[in-house]
Formats: C-alpha cells, sequence, structure tokens
C-alpha cells in the first residue's frame, strides 16, 4: 500500500482512505485481490511459480505460494494442473 501510495503522490493514509471509499474494502484487501488476479493471468500465460511471484514484485516465491494458497485454497502449481 505504502508504495502504491508513493507513487500517486500521496499519504497512506489518504490513499487507503479513497480506496475505500470507491471500493467499499480496504486498500491491502483491494491489492491483494488485484495481484491474486494477475497471477492467474500470468499463470495461465505459461510463466513459472517463480517467475511470476518476481514480476508481482514478491522477494519469495514461498510468499507468493502461500499467499496464493490462502486466496484461492489451492496452490498455484495446483491452480495451474487444473486450467489444463
Amino acid at each position: 500500500m505504502k508504495y502504491c501510495a508513493q507513487q500517486l503522490f500521496l499519504s497512506p493514509n489518504y490513499f487507503g482512505d479513497l480506496i475505500r471509499e470507491l471500493t467499499n474494502e480496504s486498500a491491502t484487501s483491494h491489492i491483494r485481490r488485484f495481484l491474486m488476479q494477475r497471477a492467474q493471468q500470468i499463470l495461465v500465460s505459461g510463466a513459472s511459480i517463480t517467475e511470476t511471484a518476481e514480476r508481482l514484485g514478491f522477494d519469495y516465491p514461498q510468499h507468493f505460494t502461500r499467499l496464493f494458497k490462502k486466496h484461492f485454497g489451492m496452490t498455484p502449481s495446483d491452480y495451474v494442473r487444473k486450467r489444463h
């Protein structure tokens, strides 16, 4: 959230308030949902889990995998297998 706010030259608190006003959800939830939707697209395009994690700004693929599983109820590799 801090990164997004900085990119828009806004304070994190103001950015969070704007997102909540526009989407009715917290900025963190909104950003996380966006990242996971983008992850789906990248994985379906044939990128590896490591490459997907890097493209989305995760320092460690394990963190990406954990968040993906929490969000979708399955690991990225299970998601890719299910799609094929």
